[in-house]
């Protein structure tokens, strides 16, 4: 059913895998709207209590995929097919965060951009200890967006969230576990069977009292979120078409064609 995303559900635990390895599970349009599709396949089945999302090969996701040319190149296109397609992203989080499970995201290796959004906008997040994140897009000359910075804000504060997002450092395993950003640090290779132990926690507990109390809580946390966020597409897309934007993203691929020396 899914090009991009593999899906095994067994003992009310979904995982859920992004399949690009060869493109480091980048967010590739296709790959969002399979992600929104499968959130609602899940929040419509009554078998499962648990959802964890995991990246395939070296990495949980290298975030937005830049060389996805229905993403970048797609100036041709009429307005409302642009503004859907900057809009998955955001669609894609929000339909995460508002299953009726509880969702773990898994982090082997790292989680960047566009991976560490989606990471955001689940319950809770397992990391080996080799790992790190980061949120390098205003370094591309892009805001910050798919209603991130309220899930950033409600996790780490106002000034961490501003350190993470403006400054594009990376965090490792340790520092995000420190500053409220992960939940449980392991030894690398194990986030997986980690986020399986916390799951069958969840799994032990009263199912209506657990999904009750997600509900409220991300009702309180998410006061004022899509005020914030609602326009943020149409930032993205007048942002990506600046000189600024454009000259930074070509950095960028440059740095990656050029050989690494051994």
């Amino acid at each position: 059913m899914y090009r991009n995303l593999k899906l095994d559900i067994k003992q009310a635990i979904a995982t859920v895998t992004l399949n690009r390895p060869e493109a480091r599970n980048a967010m590739s349009a296709e790959l969002m709207r399979e992600m929104i599709a499968c959130a609602g396949e899940l929040a419509a089945r009554g078998d499962t209590d648990v959802a964890i999302v995991q990246g395939s090969g070296v990495c949980f996701s290298a975030g937005a995929d830049l060389r996805d040319p229905a993403r970048w190149s797609n100036t041709a296109q009429p307005l409302d097919a642009q503004r859907e397609i900057a809009a998955l992203g955001y669609r894609m989080a929000r339909a995460w965060e508002e299953l009726p499970q509880i969702t773990i995201a898994a982090i082997e290796g790292y989680a960047i951009g566009g991976g560490l959004a989606l990471v955001a906008a689940l319950d809770w997040r397992v990391m080996a200890k080799d790992a790190f994140v980061s949120l390098p897009e205003i370094a591309l000359g892009i805001p910050l967006t798919w209603g991130t910075l309220p899930r950033l804000v409600n996790l780490l504060g106002p000034a961490q969230a501003k350190r993470l997002t403006i400054l594009c450092e990376r965090v490792p395993a340790d520092e995000a576990l420190a500053i409220g950003l992960v939940d449980w640090v392991v030894p690398a290779g194990k986030a997986l069977t980690e986020a399986r132990k916390v799951a069958a926690k969840v799994l032990a507990l009263p199912r209506n009292s657990v999904r009750m109390s997600k509900e409220s809580i991300n009702a309180y946390a998410s006061i004022g979120a899509h005020a914030a966020s609602h326009m943020a597409h149409d930032q993205v897309q007048l942002a990506a078409g600046s000189r600024e934007s454009k000259a930074a993203r070509e950095a960028f691929a440059l740095r990656r064609a050029k050989p690494r020396r051994r």
